[in-house]
């Protein structure tokens, strides 16, 4: 399964929820979060981290794409 989630004009911890919402829906799978902020990008991260998902991360104009995947 995956998931998006555009949490871009949205402050802490308005992303970090919306995530840890997703976590506990998948369990594992994949979810794209786009943020724009480099305090959510690093809080994001740490969350997914964490729950043991892995992370890329990505910046295109100021906007943070980060993938999470857990198998």
């Amino acid at each position: 399964m995956s998931e998006k989630i555009d949490a871009r004009g949205l402050s802490c911890p308005q992303p970090v929820v919306l995530v840890k919402k997703a976590i506990d829906k998948l369990g594992k799978g994949e979810i794209e979060v786009w943020v724009d902020t480099v305090t959510s990008k690093e809080n994001v991260s740490r969350l997914a981290r964490n729950a043991g998902f892995q992370v890329s991360a990505g910046e295109k104009e100021g906007e943070f794409l980060l993938k999470l995947a857990k198998g």
